[in-house]
């Protein structure tokens, strides 16, 4: 007898009718590295010093080992498109499932509005072309940053997925030159940023880099959002999770590694570290140092834009199926088109909130509001964390309850093999969740200083008071969205009843 579902009247998911098979297992590994691996990370990433590269082997082995293990199996066991939404609403139901996609999504375009175009401009300006700020020129380019990063994925997957593939590319070439260079640099010119470096753990380094580690190496479940339109998804997705999580750790490892040896301590300060870091090292090619250094700067733009459009395709198709499944508004928001058969009306809505969001990022960016805007947009970036403390328990549910479900890929030994990983993410979860939403307060259970209003330019009761009000907002619009979509289908419903009884 097979194990019932929770809830009991859950049906069994059915496919989603007009979709196309056209990712292949190197498809799926290019998605997830253009996804995941982010240039501005690195840099963020080494501004933390010597334990920097300490915690990022640490955390690799301790969180995206079992983090890929868990996910490689539910995600080839349960390939049904929307990958996230659909195992939280077979674990946990419908309304967990809305709410937890809304989490998930809604970090999306607002990253891409509110975070990803201001680096991509910011970096355009210094290397490429001076744009200036507030400037038509400035406009101009990130609405067409915004737009194109929508575009690809308003486009069929079979055609957008080049783009996100030559992103994936471009990232690791680009990262392997750096780190290249680097130590061809260091062979010159010594390697001056270890001499300073401390590689010793420390609980400060710990608090201050868990938060940035998580964001970078969560993720590589995003492809299976798209589970049916995957050629072999029970034997593709272990695979190219397993490649793609192994291609990031090295992609984030060994370029800070370099970075922090050639770069003196105290001078990485993040986007602006990484590049200056590049201006440094490519001294040693001569007189095309300069050209290389533009060339390098349009790449981190277009890695951008890819990691953009990556997370476009992927979590507009999570959101669109819970609409379409009644889970939030109207069933028409989640409809594919007929031709192209991507979610085109949810696309345009993500395309919408980024554009909002850049135009108030514009508008905000300089004077008392800087501050305050710089809270509600690193909480709502935060979200993608957030949804994680509901996913993880729904794959342990799955685990359990569904045991006769063909699982081509398990994890080892058993179900306590499954829920040690699974206890060990969600740990890492909650501390990274709690550091973000409130900074601070583990430094200060271990006597940790920690000038709250130094850091982030606000009184702790103003930062609760925007950081939880965001998330509460964000749970308002996924519970009004709820209930909206089951009053229109009880009123499709009815209407349908009446029309058959007139018809009687």
């Amino acid at each position: 007898m097979s194990t019932k579902l929770s809830p009991p009247d859950l049906p069994a998911p059915e496919a989603t009718p007009g979709l196309r098979r056209s990712l292949k297992r190197f498809d799926i590994t290019a998605m997830a590295v253009a996804a995941v691996i982010s240039f501005d990370t690195v840099g963020q990433i080494a501004t933390g010093g010597g334990e920097a590269a300490t915690w990022t082997a640490a955390i690799a082995v301790f969180f995206l080992i079992p983090y890929a293990l868990l996910f490689a199996e539910t995600g080839a066991a349960f390939p049904q498109e929307g990958g996230p939404y659909m195992w939280v609403k077979l674990a946990l139901g419908r309304p967990a499932a809305a709410l937890t996609t809304l989490f998930y999504w809604v970090t999306n375009p607002i990253w891409l509005g509110g975070s990803l175009v201001f680096l991509a401009a910011e970096t355009w300006d210094g290397f490429v072309f001076h744009l200036g700020s507030g400037t038509f020129a400035d406009y101009a380019f990130k609405l067409v940053f915004v737009w194109a990063a929508i575009l690809t994925a308003v486009v069929s997957l079979s055609r957008g997925k080049w783009i996100t593939t030559a992103g994936a590319i471009v990232k690791v070439l680009s990262l392997a030159l750096f780190t290249l260079t680097a130590v061809l640099y260091g062979a010159q010119h010594g390697f001056r940023g270890l001499a300073d470096a401390s590689f010793t753990p420390t609980t400060a380094g710990f608090l201050a880099l868990v938060p940035i580690l998580l964001f970078a190496y969560v993720g590589f479940e995003a492809p299976n959002a798209a589970g049916e339109e995957m050629h072999d998804p029970q034997r593709d997705v272990p695979a190219a999770l397993g490649r793609s999580a192994t291609i990031a750790a090295c992609c984030y490892l060994l370029p800070v590694l370099a970075l922090l040896a050639v770069v003196p301590a105290g001078k990485v300060t993040g986007v602006g570290g990484f590049m200056e870091g590049a201006r440094l090292v490519f001294g040693v090619y001569g007189g095309a140092a300069g050209p290389l250094l533009t060339l390098t700067a349009v790449m981190f733009v277009f890695a951008l834009l890819t990691q953009g459009s990556a997370w476009m395709i992927v979590s507009d198709r999570m959101q669109a199926m819970a609409a379409a499944d009644g889970g939030f508004f109207s069933r028409a928001l989640g409809a594919f088109h007929p031709r192209l058969a991507t979610p085109v009306r949810t696309n345009l809505l993500s395309g919408a909130v980024a554009t909002v969001f850049m135009f108030a990022a514009m508008q905000l960016a300089d004077g008392d509001t800087a501050a305050v805007f710089t809270v509600v947009l690193t909480v709502a970036v935060t979200t993608l964390l957030l949804s994680y403390l509901v996913v993880v328990p729904a794959l342990v549910v799955l685990r359990l309850r569904r045991p006769e479900v063909r699982r081509p890929y398990r994890v080892p030994f058993g179900n306590r093999g499954f829920v040690l990983c699974a206890a060990l993410v969600y740990a890492w979860i909650l501390v990274g969740s709690w550091s973000a939403l409130f900074p601070g307060v583990l430094e200060g259970l271990f006597g940790i200083d920690y000038v709250f209003s130094e850091i982030w330019g606000v009184s702790r009761l103003a930062f609760e008071t925007f950081t939880l009000g965001t998330v509460a907002l964000l749970l308002l619009v996924g519970a009004v969205g709820l209930a909206v979509a089951r009053r229109t289908d009880r009123g499709v419903d009815r209407g349908a009843d009446r029309g058959a009884a007139a018809d009687g």
